[in-house]
């Protein structure tokens, strides 16, 4: 839709470099609406971890995704009428997740959903390929990334927050693993979009990202 009226701000970087949460507070400053990619992704690993879906069954999982009824309030995440906010963020869902999302069949199935997101007034949608792919005529691209340690202590803190366990060891390794993954993809690796911004928020707090990219989308012209 290189000619849609409808504003959109992609936010793409790794895991647990806080795309997320400032994707959020840029959408609920503007009053447009939010795309958090990375949920229907989890959403789909919940979904055939739980039928115990095998990995290499690439038509069962792309079926899993194309038929994923899911639906978003506020802050709450919903498969189907199952309240799956804080289930989706097990790390055994990340990892299945981050799996998934390297098959092109699965990728091709979320595509229309994650571009139905895009509705008046506007959209900020955070992933991985939100300004290569799926919206690579949004009007402004930011590539927001932080160091491994930077981003395992923000993991650390989340899980434990939500009254998962969590080794910091673990952490640093596993979003080592997930980065080389998703860096090294086939399809839609993770990577800058041409003409992103590139953020790096290692020292940083999410409130000065957000001033950061608003500043950004002050100065930037819809396509």
């Amino acid at each position: 839709m290189p000619n849609s009226p409808i504003p959109v701000i992609t936010i793409d970087g790794p895991t647990a470099s806080g795309k997320g949460t400032v994707a959020q507070k840029v959408a609920q400053h503007l009053g447009f609406h939010y795309l958090d990619s990375g949920a229907l992704y989890r959403l789909t690993a919940l979904s055939v971890l739980r039928r115990n879906t095998p990995l290499d069954d690439e038509h069962a999982l792309a079926k899993a995704a194309e038929h994923l009824h899911c639906h978003f309030n506020g802050a709450h995440i919903f498969l189907a009428n199952e309240d799956v906010t804080n289930d989706i963020r097990a790390e055994a869902v990340g990892n299945m997740a981050s799996k998934i999302a390297a098959i092109p069949t699965v990728r091709q199935a979320l595509y229309g959903l994650q571009l139905s997101f895009r509705q008046h007034p506007g959209l900020v949608a955070d992933g991985r390929d939100m300004g290569t792919v799926i919206f690579p005529h949004a009007a402004l691209k930011v590539f927001l990334t932080a160091s491994v340690e930077a981003r395992a202590q923000r993991r650390y803190k989340q899980l434990i927050g939500k009254g998962f366990s969590a080794n910091m060891e673990d952490l640093s390794k596993d979003l080592t693993e997930r980065d080389a993954r998703d860096s090294n993809r086939s399809s839609a690796p993770l990577k800058a979009a041409p003409g992103a911004y590139l953020l790096d928020t290692s020292a940083m707090t999410a409130d000065q990202a957000v001033e950061q990219i608003l500043s950004w989308h002050a100065a930037a012209k819809p396509i």
